[in-house]
């Protein structure tokens, strides 16, 4: 495996860019079939079906910016992370969208497909 803190960071810049560009076929591509995902909602989705759900409905204009706080191999072909995401959600009263900064923990696994997104959880700060 290569270093986990560089794959976590390419896994998350691939997050990123989908999210802010609101490409839900990219961003649910990223997830395993299977993957656990605990978003900002209080409603444990399990699978791609309720991911896709999850970012359809995400606001438009809603943006995200990463920075990795620590990454750790879990096996030879998995790992786990933790970053910390802001999101920014613009109104007409306020064109930046208020900082929304929320701790991302997530475990990830190389497959056939390339590096999946298995487990995802999110938990607000402040």
């Amino acid at each position: 495996m290569s270093n986990g803190y560089g794959v976590l960071a390419d896994v998350l810049e691939q997050w990123r860019e989908a999210f802010d560009r609101r490409r839900v076929d990219d961003l649910v591509g990223l997830f395993a079939e299977d993957a656990l995902f605990q978003g900002l909602s209080p409603r444990l989705l399990n699978g791609r079906a309720e991911i896709r759900t999850y970012y359809e409905n995400v606001p438009p204009g809603t943006t995200a910016a990463v920075e990795v706080l620590h990454s750790r191999p879990l096996a030879a072909e998995a790992l786990a992370g933790f970053a910390t995401v802001t999101f920014r959600t613009p109104t007409p009263e306020d064109p930046a969208g208020t900082p929304l900064p929320v701790r991302l923990s997530l475990i990830a696994q190389h497959t056939g497909a390339g590096w999946l997104i298995r487990q995802y959880h999110v938990s607000r700060l402040g």
